[in-house]
């Protein structure tokens, strides 16, 4: 790949291919919109496929993995041992991320990208540590730019150009301190309004995140010009690898289904660097987390559920799926009203 892949264009969709999967829902034995969000879903696969009968059965999830130095700064309630004991849990089939791939029979890879703990190779895992974790954002950049470029070349490098859907997770103590410093910066607001309870700090927790990016945008603020400055100086390794991931499935044809807080973030700096890189994107769910709200209006995104999820891992794009594969299921099965024999009046 070259130094500037990520730049090359979205694969273009067939505005023809929309039209006749609209026209086919017309034809359906239903009044027309009545299966809603449904509808749309299939007329979206219909155009990223080029097809008529488009399906869902190779689903991709990769779970991006690092370390964050902003924990330094007292952001989590949970230490950063846990990220690395978490993988473990992935690969072993204890999470929740692992038991919704094995439901959908979905191609399942954890990718290492930055842990503060060493981790033995294992069955699931793509060990390719860039760095150990993050530095302290409010102390320094989170990485060099030669970092970054390597985190979005890894992340682009996983994607199965066969899938018919890709979902990105993250794994990362301290990436929602991250992810709101991301989007204060994209979205032009304060902490107050980004700052969320992650994975549910106290009220002092709170009010330490609030500092801490406070902290990295009073440092910061005059060097983040452009995404990539955005990502290179408060970003996370997992967060570059997700960016990394969504901009190669736009380019190579391969449909996103956007999980939460965190993929959210991901997937706004991908359309800022690759604004073709938005056609390519569908939103799971509306999470718990304040600021994710912001972030889909932006992105003039409707998601799909709103269950008051904030896990992360992909878990909410893995349970949105099933209704994916419904929408195709209907759309390629139902009758229409001149094979049925029935009219439309």
């Amino acid at each position: 790949m070259t130094d500037k892949w990520f730049l090359k264009p979205a694969k273009s969709i067939d505005q023809a291919d929309l039209d006749s999967a609209r026209s086919h829902q017309l034809q359906l034995t239903k009044p027309p919109g009545s299966l809603g969000q449904l509808e749309d879903i299939a007329i979206s696969f219909c155009g990223w496929q080029k097809s008529l009968t488009p399906s869902c059965k190779q689903v991709q999830i990769a779970v991006f993995a690092a370390d964050h130095g902003v924990c330094a700064q007292g952001v989590s309630a949970f230490p950063q041992q846990v990220t690395a004991q978490m993988v473990h849990n992935f690969t072993n089939g204890g999470a929740a991320i692992s038991v919704l791939a094995k439901q959908l029979d979905a191609e399942f890879q954890v990718i290492n990208l930055g842990l503060v703990s060493e981790i033995d190779d294992t069955d699931g895992l793509i060990n390719t540590p860039l760095m150990a974790g993050t530095n302290d954002f409010t102390q320094h950049s989170a990485m060099s730019r030669e970092i970054l470029l390597a985190a979005l070349t890894a992340g682009a490098k996983q994607l199965n150009n066969t899938a018919h859907l890709f979902i990105g997770g993250d794994m990362g103590i301290g990436n929602t301190s991250s992810a709101s410093a991301i989007y204060s910066v994209l979205l032009k607001q304060p902490p107050e309004l980004t700052v969320g309870p992650g994975t549910g700090v106290d009220k002092k927790g709170l009010a330490r995140k609030r500092k801490a990016i406070y902290q990295a945008l009073n440092r910061h603020g005059e060097q983040m010009k452009t995404p990539l400055d955005v990502l290179q100086r408060v970003g996370g390794l997992e967060i570059a690898g997700l960016v990394g991931a969504y901009i190669a499935c736009a380019q190579t044809g391969v449909p996103i289904l956007v999980d939460g807080f965190i993929t959210t973030a991901a997937a706004l700096l991908a359309c800022q660097i690759n604004p073709s890189v938005r056609a390519w994107m569908m939103f799971s769910h509306k999470s718990a987390e304040p600021a994710h709200t912001l972030a889909l209006e932006s992105l003039e995104a409707q998601p799909l559920l709103d269950l008051q999820m904030r896990l992360g891992e992909g878990s909410g794009a893995a349970i949105a799926t099933p209704l994916i594969i419904s929408a195709l299921t209907l759309h390629n099965n139902m009758a229409t009203f001149g094979g049925a024999g029935v009219s439309e009046s």
